[in-house]
């Protein structure tokens, strides 16, 4: 049976908590942030948490590396 290889793309997105939580950065952070007003530029700030739903399937993408 062959093994489960990690998706690298999601390696490189998400990162699972100790709680099991999945972090992500949010979108639309990387540049061209003159065009966001002050305060959507503040809540793009830190790191999102996934809905729940969608955290099997990233902890299943991730393989060896979902803890």
């Amino acid at each position: 049976m062959p093994k489960q290889k990690t998706h690298k793309g999601v390696k490189k997105r998400f990162r699972i908590t100790a709680r099991g939580k999945v972090k992500h950065r949010r979108a639309g952070t990387s540049h061209l942030q003159v065009r966001l007003t002050s305060r959507r530029r503040r809540n793009l700030r830190g790191t999102g948490v996934l809905a729940k739903v969608d955290t099997s399937k990233i902890v299943e993408a991730l393989g060896k590396y979902s803890y």
